[in-house]
Order: C-alpha cells, then sequence, then structure tokens
C-alpha cells in the first residue's frame, strides 16, 4: 500500500499555509481597530508560519537530494 501524497504534494500544502499565515500575522499586525472578540497571539501566528516555511523548504531540498 502506497501513501498517497508525494513529497510535492506535502511540500506545496506546506507552502500555501505559510504563505496564508504570513499574510494573515501581516493583516493583523498593521489593523489599527479593534478586532472584536477574535483573539489571535501574532507573535504565536508568525512562529507557526515561519516553521511551515521551513518544513518546506526541507521538502525541497528533500527533493534535491533524493533521485527520482
Amino acid at each position: 500500500m502506497k501513501f498517497p501524497l508525494t513529497v510535492s504534494d506535502i511540500g506545496l500544502w506546506l507552502a500555501v499555509t505559510a504563505i496564508i499565515l504570513l499574510i494573515t500575522s501581516e493583516l493583523i499586525s498593521s489593523s489599527t481597530g479593534e478586532l472584536g472578540n477574535v483573539a489571535i497571539e501574532k507573535k504565536r501566528l508568525r512562529i507557526v508560519a515561519l516553521f511551515l516555511g521551513m518544513g518546506f523548504m526541507a521538502t525541497v531540498i528533500l527533493r534535491i537530494f533524493t533521485p527520482i
């Protein structure tokens, strides 16, 4: 039984998720008004996005060094 996702699929998912989280953290940090009942920690969101970005880079390096 093969794993249904390839390294490329996982890398793409990590990249898209990291970009969405980084954009969200930047939009939250630039907003000057109240966000209402939304309780999002900007620093934690940015840290998670950076870890996802590093995970994406790991998949890219893995694809470079593993033969097809």
